[in-house]
């Protein structure tokens, strides 16, 4: 491919939501000066607007754009998280809990799951979870900020709302909001680059570099360039989600929640003025109107809007920047939000694209470079999400019962084998998850390690009670100190609702 020699001034960002924004806030905030920066959005085409759990990265993502915690989680009606508990998920009402944070403390030629395991053997062990401080805070609903970065922690937020703040931070720093619905794009006839997008009002606005949120339409990166998807429906058999929203029930804890059902799961996210539900289901196993059903039937509290259902494909786009598009969000791709990803993905698109931006051309090797990051990215996300549904002991379901006998990706059998071998876990550079993660959900999911690290059998019996039982006393210590998460967010970052007054009145 030729390249495109002119100068990159103007950066056009087709759609808002949260891909749209977040680009705009993180682009005029460290790229800004000498950028002309328009965003096109309309208010017809409604988000999908379920990113609403989130990880810690996202904390990474804020510090650049110099956010104040505070005043965000007020606007966005936040709550924190402490990680996903995942019910039914292994077997019916076998539960565990996906936290953030580390467990344990390791040994340089061993991770703590084998000192544990010799514990477990020796029965002087008690659960995996009982020796991280956030597992345990969350399951006594209790947090606090603690010194020295303490407590890992991520957001429930309301999607919408942060979108708004997004842009409220990006207008600042001067980039250009246009309503109005694209309907067409012109290209150039040498290189098949975009040139301009076209509004059905008839306004043309130019550009040398787009920013492709337009969801799963896709306008630019597939129907002006025509970069194909990556199905990974033989993995992953999820292809629909209802969401809705209701009202608060008792108090927020600091969890998402995850159920498993027959067909799929279901998720709970509480913020601070409302809870966030859907399901997430085949349509091969269960159709749309039991799905609705389903649905309602376990939520809590009145519901709020009518359930809106959402259709798509787990894939992700083979390249994600082509020409001079780049595309974020749903327009790259689909990985159902099992993990709490969506968010983090479209951040890490967003820095990666700044660490290699086109200022004086769109080059080709910044292009591969990209690619090639993100393709390796979400290839490790994607084997974890599989990971929760392959190894599992249901057979309540046909669709459990497929998952686990489907022939899984040689990376991902690959992870599964050496840890139940040898309890062994190692990362993968510039990997999302890390160790601990992938340790949780492998335990959470039920494979038990064979074997430990010879490190562990260097430790007594009387040694190694020792050191499990003071890590386990110092984490009882402070969860008990800690105040109730409900009352930490009233004091932090509390404010009354003019949203939920407007309803109630």
């Amino acid at each position: 491919m030729s390249e495109h020699k002119q100068g990159v001034k103007r950066i056009v960002i087709v759609g808002g939501g949260t891909a749209g924004w977040m680009a705009a806030a993180g682009i005029s905030k460290v790229l800004g000066k000498g950028l002309d920066i328009t965003l096109v959005e309309s208010e017809e085409i409604g988000t999908v607007g379920v990113g609403e759990a989130t990880i810690p990265t996202l904390m990474n993502f804020h510090n650049l754009l110099e956010i104040n915690e505070q005043e965000f989680m007020a606007e966005t009606q936040a709550t924190f998280k402490l990680g996903i508990s995942f019910d039914s998920w292994r077997n019916v009402k076998e539960d565990y809990i996906h936290s953030f944070g580390v467990t344990g403390i390791d040994h340089w030629t061993a991770g703590f799951q084998h000192f544990w395991h010799k514990g477990v053997e020796r029965g002087l062990a008690g659960d995996y979870g009982d020796y991280c401080l956030e597992l345990k805070a969350a399951l006594d609903n209790r947090f606090a900020h603690l010194p020295n970065n303490g407590m890992n922690y991520a957001y429930h937020l309301d999607a919408g709302r942060y979108a708004r703040y997004l842009r409220k931070l990006s207008e600042a720093k001067g980039v250009r909001r246009i309503e109005g619905k694209v309907v067409s794009f012109h290209q150039h006839a040498a290189n098949g680059h975009v040139r301009s997008i076209v509004l059905a009002s008839g306004q043309e606005i130019a550009g040398d570099f787009f920013i492709d949120c337009s969801g799963f339409r896709a306008l630019l990166i597939g129907e002006a360039m025509g970069e194909e998807l990556e199905d990974w429906s033989q993995w992953l058999f999820c292809d629909r989600a209802i969401a809705v929203q209701t009202e608060l029930v008792g108090d927020a804890p600091p969890l998402t929640r995850s159920t498993a059902h027959q067909a799929g799961w279901q998720w709970r996210i509480p913020l601070q003025h409302r809870m966030g539900n859907g399901i997430v289901y085949g349509s091969r196993y269960l159709d749309d109107e039991a799905a609705r059903a389903q649905l309602l039937k376990n939520v809590q509290g009145r519901t709020l809007i009518e359930p809106r259902l959402i259709q798509f494909k787990p894939c992700q786009r083979r390249q994600s920047w082509r020409g001079n598009v780049v595309a974020l969000g749903l327009a790259s791709g689909f990985l159902e939000p099992i993990e709490s990803t969506s968010i983090h993905l479209i951040q890490r698109s967003i820095v990666r694209l700044m660490q290699l931006f086109p200022t004086d051309a769109v080059k080709q090797a910044d292009i591969d470079e990209y690619n090639a990051q993100c393709n390796s990215e979400i290839d490790h996300i994607r084997d974890f999400i599989i990971l929760h549904y392959h190894v599992n002991n249901r057979t309540d379901a046909p669709f459990w019962v497929d998952a686990r006998e489907m022939a899984i990706p040689d990376s991902l059998r690959h992870r599964i084998e050496l840890f139940r071998e040898t309890g062994r876990v190692f990362r993968v550079p510039n990997e999302l998850f890390a160790e601990n993660s992938w340790i949780q959900v492998m335990l959470g999911q039920g494979i038990m390690p064979k074997a430990h690290h010879q490190t562990a059998d260097l430790m007594g019996d009387e040694e190694l009670r020792g050191f499990l039982g003071s890590i386990k006393a110092n984490i009882d210590r402070v969860v008990v100190q800690l105040p109730t998460h409900q009352a930490y967010v009233q004091r932090y970052c509390g404010r009354p609702d003019p949203e939920a007054r407007a309803r109630a009145a």
